[in-house]
């Protein structure tokens, strides 16, 4: 039954809500039951699932497609050409299989650790040029630049063909009401830009993953592409398809920026509110790794999976689902939910954070996690030790948040020490 709204505990099923108050709003729901019928984020209706059990059961379920041809409503995301469409997060295996088998190895734990000293220099020369200031936007000035000079650097990308990718994501995430054209003109600048950098590097390939990548492309590509079908030019075998190597490149970039973005910012704010904490990684830095967990577990950056498509009609939470129709399941919720994770609303990194799914979870797992996990590490280490007297440098209550469900992060974050 759903809770009587009041003044401090507004009605979870407002749309406004999970904007205003969304851990508030996804208590209230779960509360209420274990499945929701709601608008979702592009307006059409969708099934949005809050418990933790439900959440992770059914991002391991293979009845749930991510292949949007599966939708009974039409569904199209963003309406994203093909070339920057045919990636992970519309594919189901064989086709999911194929193409991840062919970049994972650039993301493992051992490849990614030899990544730390690189991408900790790049933290302290960012730190560098604000320090003399006393101040900062910590967003703008070090999280938003640090995950884009990674990115880059992994996949080949020259320092003077650097652009502003978080004008092309804030676009896709947060539109513009005022300016409707500016996804349009986003996704379009996006493509020119990733297939003259492809361009590029298939002419002067150099040792990066992009290179890498265009060379699975073209030594497949040799009469023995076939089309499977599935309208993403999938290919047989260990292959890509022109398109899926376009996608894949606008996936690493998009997806490897925009969640470490706001995984850094979300986390300092969290240690910048609770002084403790601060103290104690301060003094313990070895306890890094496992505070990041209970960072991300606490106020990931992705509130929501990526949506999915039952293939057949589905019991989740004891609600049927029929086939085709929409269904969200939310990360945040599942995350603050107290039958997994007691106390949830407290930010606790001793904590046993073993099964969060701020990262997802089942053949989806996030690919860039170990990425993701350290560059937070490095940056916020750095952040805390460089800074001894961190604070903020507006009141708590001037911090403005993303206006969007998909995503989880602060607009700016202002500094000073």
């Amino acid at each position: 039954m759903q809770r009587t709204p009041t003044p401090d505990r507004p009605d979870p099923l407002d749309p406004t809500a999970l904007l205003d108050d969304p851990y508030a709003a996804y208590e209230g729901l779960r509360e209420a039951g274990p499945v929701h019928r709601i608008s979702g984020p592009d307006g059409q209706p969708a099934w949005l699932v809050t418990r933790y059990a439900d959440v992770r059961g059914a991002l391991a379920d293979p009845r749930l497609s991510l292949d949007k041809r599966n939708s009974s409503t039409g569904y199209r995301g963003f309406s994203l050409p093909p070339a920057l469409d045919a990636n992970l997060l519309n594919m189901d295996p064989p086709d999911h299989t194929r193409v991840r088998r062919l970049v994972v190895k650039a993301f493992t734990p051992g490849r990614v650790e030899k990544l730390r000293a690189p991408v900790a220099k790049v933290a302290q020369d960012l730190l560098d040029a604000v320090e003399p200031r006393g101040t900062a936007d910590l967003i703008a000035d070090f999280a938003g630049p640090l995950p884009i000079i990674v990115i880059c650097d992994l996949l080949g990308v020259p320092e003077h063909d650097r652009r502003d990718f978080r004008a092309w994501t804030d676009a896709l995430i947060t539109p513009d009401p005022s300016r409707p054209a500016a996804m349009k003109e986003a996704i379009g600048a996006m493509l020119r830009f990733f297939t003259e950098l492809i361009a590029t590097k298939r002419a002067e390939p150099g040792d990066d993953l992009l290179s890498d990548l265009i060379a699975v492309r073209d030594e497949g590509d040799e009469g023995d592409e076939a089309d499977d079908g599935s309208g993403a030019g999938g290919v047989a075998g260990d292959r890509l398809s022109e398109d899926e190597l376009t996608s894949l490149a606008f996936l690493i970039l998009f997806a490897g920026y925009e969640n470490t973005v706001h995984l850094i910012g979300n986390a300092v704010l969290a240690l910048l509110d609770h002084p403790d904490v601060l103290a104690e990684l301060r003094a313990e830095p070895e306890r890094m790794p496992a505070a990041v967990e209970e960072f991300a577990r606490y106020d990931g950056p992705a509130p929501l999976a990526i949506r999915r498509f039952p293939v057949e009609d589905v019991e989740i939470g004891g609600v049927r689902i029929p086939a085709g129709e929409s269904v969200l399941l939310s990360l945040a919720s599942a995350n603050r939910d107290p039958e997994r994770f007691p106390d949830p609303a407290t930010l606790d990194p001793h904590r046993d954070i073993f099964g969060h799914l701020a990262l997802g979870h089942g053949i989806h797992y996030c690919l860039g996690a170990p990425l993701a996990r350290m560059e937070t590490q490095t940056a916020l280490d750095a952040v805390i030790q460089r800074f001894p007297g961190l604070r903020l440098a507006v009141p708590r209550t001037e911090l403005q948040w993303r206006r969007s469900i998909r995503a989880r992060g602060l607009m700016s974050l202002p500094v000073a020490w």
